[in-house]
């Protein structure tokens, strides 16, 4: 790793402990109404308006690594290296516009808490703890784990810290975490959520104005004129090899796909395969969010807001300083691309500002953790000890054990990060081994027959499929077999197509839900689709005006994206093309939606 000290002044220390202060103390403020009951506690009493859930969520994902990964993708890849997580806005809006009402509707404490109101029989009480423990202690930890694993490497790179030194100083940040998130609940993480946001944004951007603007880049222009045209990109190079491009001042890799892994990338991942933040139908976190907004039309903005700040407004300072280190930091490679960002910080931030974009990081680190540890309690507290241990419990013993709980899941973190050395390698494996669950958890709000025994078999699926082309296809057919999907589609395409095959053959060969537990569902949520009995009226036609709707949001969205970008490097005849689409896309959603009322 090239190391890279920061050397703080006292100003930049000063800035760093007052901005843990003031969010200690905004999360203080709400402990005695977080401690009312689970509701206050998990979904801060069902109240929030739109802006505070959706910022909540974007600040989530917004995580302690993020600009440096991007630094990472754009130095491999040009900007079009970008579409490994691009890809996922599809999934994000199919959540606005078919899934956001339904799950605020659903009136339920948990995302995992619909299993019981959708599916019935010991299948479905089996499935409720499955998953209660799976994800919210297993996958979980798992999560906090990477995220913690960032900021060791951000610790050591900034401080010089060895490896030891940095895991201890990130339990000190856990316990910073819990003394705010632990005792208000998501009230106390939603509103320090709007406050890291805003900084961790305002951060990003100065330093973005800066780095460009220094004599060293000389501006847009200069940047444009160090870099090949195909860095600035928006899209990769397809059916083409790959290839690398440059000129005397620096090279840069363009990123170049095969057709079937381009049709991979951007056709597969977002309906089928579960990912944190981006699982299809909605789902943890985001799910949370939307259940705790004050009403159905709060929930829907919330994840509108959400999917426009994660997607087109969020990467464009990030970018700019990747492409800037391209040209700045030319000999780094491989994983120490990422370095160049902290480079940056390093040298064209003045004492205060770098105190204050050290202060981002850790904003945005304290708000990724705080909400993974509210979210994964929620599972212990709601689906199992209230489901399984305890079921009599008052709420004020509920809101103490969900206190506990934070706390135990922040040791089993710190045991996990200890023993983490790569992030990719979790990615990767997240995304193969919840490789064809996506669809069951789409359809059981729009299909009658889908049943627990569906998602059973397509969440255990994907398991024995991903080791299959591992251990099986990978070591005695062919390697490629057990590539990430970026790289070969192969395996991912068998994980997808065994666990589809198994979770419909399942389907058909076991008993559906119980009746009565289909009608209330039905009667409670009224959702549209393939209801057969159920339904009281046609909804075919208000399937495909959603569909419009939807298809229409993703438009205006990547040309938002690429509308921005456009008007950033002075490509005056793209934005005007792209801003022209991006209009269009806007009334075509805004006609279809109000037919079917989505935003009212």
């Amino acid at each position: 790793m090239t190391e890279v000290t920061i050397a703080l002044k006292p100003l930049d220390y000063a800035i760093i402990v007052s901005f843990i202060l003031l969010i200690v103390s905004i999360g203080l403020l709400f402990s005695k109404r977080g401690g009312k009951s689970t509701s206050n506690f998990f979904l801060g009493g069902r109240s929030l308006p739109w802006y505070l859930a959706g910022t909540s969520m974007v600040a989530t994902t917004f995580a302690a690594d993020t600009p440096l990964a991007v630094t990472e993708l754009v130095r491999e890849g040009g900007i079009a290296g970008n579409w490994l997580w691009w890809n996922m806005l599809a999934g994000g809006m199919l959540t606005t516009f078919f899934f956001a009402r339904y799950w605020r509707r659903a009136g339920i404490l948990t995302d995992v808490e619909l299993v019981q109101l959708r599916y019935s029989g010991k299948e479905a009480r089996f499935l409720r703890g499955f998953k209660a423990v799976y994800m919210g202690v297993f996958l979980n930890a798992a999560i906090i784990g990477w995220v913690n694993l960032a900021l060791i490497t951000l610790l050591q790179v900034f401080f010089g810290l060895s490896a030891t030194e940095a895991l201890w100083w990130t339990l000190a940040a856990m316990v910073v975490v819990y003394i705010y998130s632990g005792l208000s609940g998501l009230l106390g993480v939603v509103y320090t959520d709007f406050v890291q946001f805003i900084a961790a944004m305002s951060g990003s951007i100065i330093l973005a104005v800066l780095v460009v603007n220094s004599s060293d880049i000389g501006g847009i222009e200069g940047l444009k004129a160090s870099l090949p045209d195909s860095a600035f990109s928006f899209f990769p190079r397809v059916g083409e090899e790959a290839e690398s491009t440059g000129n005397a001042v620096s090279t840069v890799s363009v990123l170049s796909l095969g057709l079937g892994s381009f049709l991979a990338l951007v056709c597969l991942p977002w309906w089928n395969s579960w990912y944190p933040g981006a699982e299809p139908g909605g789902g943890g976190y985001v799910a949370q969010r939307m259940m705790s907004a004050k009403d159905e039309k709060n929930a829907v903005y919330a994840n509108l807001l959400f999917q426009i700040l994660h997607y087109t407004v969020r990467p464009w300072p990030w970018i700019l300083v990747a492409l800037s280190a391209i040209v700045l930091y030319p000999e780094l490679s491989g994983e120490e691309a990422r370095m160049g960002y902290v480079l940056a910080m390093k040298e064209y931030l003045p004492t205060g500002l770098k105190g204050m974009l050290l202060a981002a990081f850790f904003a945005a680190y304290m708000s990724t953790v705080a909400s993974q540890l509210n979210w994964g309690t929620s599972y212990l507290i709601n689906d199992f000890f209230r489901a399984f241990i305890k079921p009599d419990a008052s709420e004020q013993q509920l809101v103490l054990a969900s206190r506990i709980a934070v706390f135990c899941m922040i040791i089993v973190a710190f045991i996990v990060t200890s023993q983490l050395t790569t992030i990719a390698a979790v990615w990767n494996f997240l995304i193969q081994a919840g490789a064809g669950l996506g669809l069951v958890l789409i359809l059981r709000w729009y299909w009658w027959r889908v049943s627990a025994w569906s998602e059973i078999s397509a969440t255990v699926a994907p398991f024995i499929g991903y080791g299959f082309v591992q251990f099986v296809l990978a070591r005695h057919v062919d390697p490629v077999w057990g590539e990430p999907i970026i790289s070969d589609p192969r395996g991912f395409l068998f994980t997808i197509s065994f666990t589809m095959v198994t979770w419909l053959t399942v389907t058909f060969l076991t008993k559906p839900t119980d009746r009565k537990t289909l009608e209330a569902f039905y009667k409670r949520v009224q959702p549209a689709g393939a209801w057969g009995p159920f339904r009281e009226s046609s909804s075919v036609r208000k399937l495909w005006k959603l569909a419009a709707a939807w298809i229409s949001a993703v438009i205006m969205a990547y040309t938002i994206l690429f509308t921005s970008g456009s008007v950033l490097f002075r490509h005056w005849g793209e934005a005007l093309v792209y801003g022209a689409v991006c209009i269009l896309a806007f009334l075509c959603m805004r006609h279809f939606s109000s037919q079917v009322k989505v935003f009212e």
